[in-house]
């Protein structure tokens, strides 16, 4: 009997609460298809996307270029471990690091994974080329952060609700405040064992937080300045998602001649996930060049599904459709149009404070506090209303649609969105 079929939303999310863990709140929705900007839940209704899986789902739901290649390379060999080669990891690796401007990429398959794998590098590095004692290097961080869950990197969380009860906390690493050039400059000054400073160019779960212009260029020469490793976390903000290929930029392919960003920054270890599969396969990577990523030797680190063959060729479909379609520049255009059209709605609405962002990860500040649950509430109506957003603390909306996305149904999106904080 195929007992899927016949689920109705409240079934199968009974039987999510019975079976699994109690690790996420999702928003009561069932969703069973995805198309492009849209999903559909059980009962057939349809949906604005407007989270995009946290921004994996950059290029749009079972984009079918994505979906071809990750068949059709599942039909044909799907793992061999790393114990062998095959015949489609290097050319991954070829057109990634020619696309981003590295050396070498080290495939993982989490976005977590890939911020541990960044942290080994980066230690490595300092203990043999550096020349900083063995144990003693230290990383600086910024405070609300959010780079994954492992144990390690929960350590220099200051998310009391991802620490509580998980202790004890792994040590070497300096937390500051995020946009604060002085307290990167003195934390640099003050420890001479410090070896990289990691950072997310929008702090996206913090609630969209767009540093200060200038901010990461500046922090990107005291590191020069310290030979301290620039470690930028791009797993939400990068393939397109801030109007450009990389938030950081850099000297990567994109060739936008437009670009209002920070193009002298240059990641020294460049960490993706997310959209590098287009959601639809884990994949991730670390990206450095010769004089870092060469001190990892055979034994020092790996993964059996890392640089497996389908996510190889799902990550170069991936990588193509985002330059083939313009979705940086598209996410540019519509990014800037969201903003306008919401902040001009904010001037005449006392439950919005205000609008911030850049290229399609934008979020509202909701006139309350972040114990209430107004943006929850909000989100609820939205759904109702044929938009699916989620909040990302009690006050705070991220709106992150696919960047497939044109602007009629942008449009169509604010008036939902509009529509909605005024009944509210």
């Amino acid at each position: 009997m195929a007992v899927v079929d016949q689920l109705t939303s409240q079934q199968a999310i009974d039987l999510e609460n019975k079976y699994g863990a109690h690790n996420y709140h999702p928003l009561p929705v069932v969703l069973s298809r995805g198309e492009g900007v849209y999903v559909w839940d059980v009962e057939g209704k349809k949906y604005y996307d407007f989270l995009s899986a946290y921004s994996a789902v950059n290029q749009g739901h079972c984009h079918p270029r994505i979906v071809d290649a990750m068949t059709e390379q599942a039909k044909t060999l799907s793992l061999t471990s790393r114990a062998f080669y095959n015949d489609k990891l290097g050319e991954y690796e070829k057109f990634a690091t020619e696309t981003f401007g590295f050396d070498k990429l080290l495939p993982m398959n989490t976005g977590a994974e890939a911020v541990e794998t960044a942290l080994k590098l980066c230690r490595k590095w300092a203990y043999e080329v550096k020349g900083i004692e063995e144990n003693n290097a230290q990383i600086i961080v910024c405070e609300n952060n959010f780079h994954g869950r492992t144990t390690t990197i929960i350590s220099f969380s200051n998310d009391p609700v991802a620490r509580k009860n998980f202790g004890p906390f792994t040590n070497g690493f300096i937390k500051i405040e995020y946009d604060n050039l002085n307290a990167l400059e003195e934390a640099l000054e003050k420890n001479k064992d410090v070896a990289g400073f990691l950072v997310e160019p929008i702090q996206g779960e913090a609630g969209v937080y767009v540093p200060s212009e200038g901010y990461l260029a500046a922090a990107k020469a005291l590191c020069v300045k310290h030979n301290v490793l620039f470690i930028a976390d791009e797993v939400q903000t990068g393939i397109a998602r801030t109007g450009r290929l990389l938030a950081t930029c850099g000297n990567c392919s994109c060739a936008d001649k437009n670009c209002s960003g920070e193009p002298e920054v240059k990641a020294d270890i460049l960490i993706l996930g997310k959209a590098l599969s287009g959601g639809a396969y884990p994949v991730s990577a670390v990206m450095a060049n010769d004089s870092i990523m060469n001190v990892i030797k055979p034994g020092n680190h790996g993964s059996t599904f890392g640089g497996n063959p389908i996510a190889a060729a799902v990550a170069v479909a991936a990588l193509g459709v985002v330059k083939d379609e313009n979705l940086a520049e598209n996410a540019q255009r519509l990014g800037e149009i969201f903003r306008k059209e919401l902040a001009a709605f904010a001037e005449t609405n006392d439950l919005v404070n205000s609008v911030r962002g850049k290229g399609l990860l934008n979020a509202i500040l909701i006139n309350d506090t972040e114990e209430s649950s107004t943006a929850w509430d909000i989100c609820i109506k939205l759904r109702d209303n044929g938009l699916l957003a989620k909040p990302t603390h009690g006050n705070i909306i991220r709106f992150a649609p696919p960047l497939v996305m044109n602007e009629e149904q942008l449009m169509d999106c604010i008036s939902i969105i509009k529509n909605t904080i005024s009944e509210f």
